[in-house]
């Protein structure tokens, strides 16, 4: 018995992005904003992450995704933490191979 995954109403992937819908604004890059879209990361992206986290899993993951999502670090610590769970919810199903 396969196990079904409905996309949840508040997340729209792509191939190639992820775009998540916040449950309230928040600012990003001195905007307002109520959707952050992420990219999908290449190798490239990660290895990044891993020399700019200092051995910091929480912190990798945090300059990760505003590379990603092109804001700041600062930006993503400002999203209520629904919301940084529901982007990291996109990202994960982003990399997800289409197999599983």
């Amino acid at each position: 018995m396969s196990k079904v995954s409905k996309t949840p109403n508040w997340l729209e992937l792509r191939a190639d992005a992820v775009t998540v819908t916040l449950s309230k604004p928040s600012q990003a890059n001195g905007v307002q904003i109520d959707k952050l879209t992420m990219r999908a990361p290449t190798v490239r992206d990660i290895r990044a992450a891993q020399q700019t986290g200092g051995g910091d899993d929480e912190q990798r993951e945090m300059n990760l995704f505003a590379s990603l999502a092109e804001v700041s670090a600062n930006d993503l610590e400002g999203l209520t933490l629904k919301d940084y769970s529901r982007l990291q919810a996109g990202y994960f199903r982003l990399v997800q191979d289409d197999e599983l």
